[in-house]
């Protein structure tokens, strides 16, 4: 375990990149200087920046300070995830098993597709007409 006061981790997820700062606490997330409840207004959302967390049983141990840019909320709350854990990992390399088994090291690297020219979109076609 390294015993250092903060440690530094970043997430990404499509264009959302999280800056994350683990200190030992209570468990208080921040994001972007304010709670998480204001800034993540659904469960589910909730539920996967804390996932990191509760997986290691460091829940009640750190306090999280997250900046986030870039992206939407759904983008923005699994690079958090992504960023929590690396963050966890640092830590404690221990728990490394214990993060990778639940799947929480793996960077999601699905972006949007860029749009083609003479097309409506990445894949879709104008129609076609015969006549």
């Amino acid at each position: 375990m390294i015993e250092k006061s903060a440690i530094w981790a970043t997430g990404r997820r499509k264009t959302a990149i999280a800056r994350v700062r683990l200190v030992p606490g209570e468990g208080k997330i921040l994001v972007n200087r304010r709670e998480m409840e204001d800034h993540f207004p659904r469960e589910m959302w909730r539920k996967r920046v804390r996932h990191p967390l509760e997986a290691s049983n460091a829940a009640d141990r750190f306090d999280v300070h997250a900046t986030l840019t870039g992206g939407g909320l759904t983008g923005q709350a699994d690079a958090l995830s992504l960023g929590i854990a690396r963050a966890l990992e640092k830590y404690d390399p221990e728990l490394r098993h214990t993060l990778k088994e639940a799947g929480l090291l793996r960077r999601d690297a699905r972006i949007k597709e860029r749009k083609k020219y003479g097309q409506r979109g990445a894949r879709a076609r104008f129609q076609f007409s015969k006549r």
